[in-house]
């Protein structure tokens, strides 16, 4: 099983020193906490895509392909690749591009992102938000798998003859995810593409992961991408520990009650209560999410937010070595306790992709597709 980070790239003042980092700052906070858990052994270092302040990840493929010259192992993906926002053949370009540059060692997460204003900043109606979902990502699709696409809809203006350079590695595109938190159309496209779903639970309480889960492994299933436990899932979550609980609580109070995103609202107490967040000593962490599998079975990929609400960059880094040293290798035993036959451990890689491509006799092929009533494309 995966076991990495996420970061939102919150830029957020520190309440215990009252510093606030400026943009530059942060971004090279950011690639250091990357190639540090690169370094501590972590599988997944994944960026969000964010177009206004205080976020500063705003060129995902940018910070990822820097990345991919400085690390040597860990996956470079996406916590969101905005699908309803971004060009579409921007998308297909830029990852089959950092797909080239890594190596095949990158994913990606497709998302709609949890910011309004965004849409008229790129001149769409957030109204269309999941039609445009369904419509961009099945361009993207015949954009990586067709040598020559021939294309019209509703929010583009048409494509004739057009070809999208770089051609994927191997002929084979990058593996996606799609990230919802509470469309179950989301997590239909997921299922009808046979692609991961990836529920950021972050702010949810397990009871509405484990139906979301729920219906995109029963509609994976449906589509014929096999036996619905097989279906590829990953989880968000959150957490601060130190090896004494109090000290966790006591240095972790400041952040949670100033942070953006939650302060001035819940206790933590009671936030830690009624969503994953993990407040305490690495052994609490290991017990709150090796249950989670009893909720939506057993899964392939958990990312962390560790870098967030204005923490400082030598606990971000400490946090990083607790979670590396302490807390997964528990984790990925107890996840693997178990697992039933057949059930993948991990997403599968891009050489997973070009053998079962090889396999199926796809590789190399031409396909094209058809359009359907509900992605745009045919199965």
């Amino acid at each position: 099983m995966q076991f990495g980070i996420f970061t939102v790239s919150d830029v957020t003042t520190d309440p215990v020193t009252g510093r606030t980092p400026d943009d530059t700052q942060r971004v090279r906070d950011i690639l250091t906490i990357a190639e540090h858990a690169d370094q501590a052994g972590l599988d997944v270092f994944a960026t969000g895509e964010h177009h206004n302040p205080p976020f500063v990840a705003s060129s995902p493929t940018t910070m990822l392909g820097y990345l991919a010259g400085r690390t040597k192992n860990i996956t470079l993906s996406t916590s969101t690749t905005l699908i309803t926002t971004n060009d579409p053949v921007r998308i297909a370009e830029e990852y089959a591009m950092l797909q080239v540059i890594s190596d095949g060692r990158m994913d990606l997460m497709m998302g709609r992102g949890n910011t309004g204003p965004v849409y008229p900043w790129f001149g769409q109606d957030i109204r269309q938000g999941v039609n445009l979902a369904i419509e961009n990502y099945a361009l993207v699709r015949q954009l990586w798998e067709n040598d020559v696409v021939n294309w019209q809809g509703k929010f583009r203006t048409p494509l004739q003859g057009f070809t999208s350079t770089p051609r994927p590695l191997d002929g084979v595109p990058p593996f996606v995810w799609h990230g919802s938190i509470r469309t179950p159309e989301i997590a239909e496209q997921a299922a009808y593409y046979g692609d991961g779903f990836l529920h950021n639970n972050i702010f949810w309480p397990i009871q509405h992961t484990e139906q979301m889960v729920g219906l995109y492994r029963q509609r994976f299933e449906h589509y014929g991408h096999g036996r619905a436990d097989q279906a590829i899932v990953g989880l968000g979550g959150q957490f601060f520990a130190r090896k004494n609980s109090q000290d966790a609580i006591d240095e972790f109070r400041p952040y949670f009650d100033n942070a953006p995103v939650y302060g001035h609202g819940p206790s933590m107490e009671d936030f830690t209560e009624q969503t994953p967040l993990t407040v305490g000593s690495p052994q609490q962490v290991i017990d709150r999410y090796a249950a989670m599998k009893d909720h939506v079975g057993h899964y392939q990929r958990q990312l962390f937010l560790v870098d967030h609400a204005g923490l400082p960059l030598k606990t971000v880094l400490e946090q990083i070595d607790i979670l590396a040293e302490d807390i997964v290798p528990e984790l990925r035993k107890i996840n693997e306790e178990g697992r039933p036959e057949g059930v993948p451990s991990n997403p599968p890689s891009h050489a997973d992709r070009v053998a079962a491509a090889m396999a199926a006799g796809t590789l190399g092929s031409d396909h094209v597709a058809a359009e359907d009533e509900w992605t745009g494309a045919s199965v």
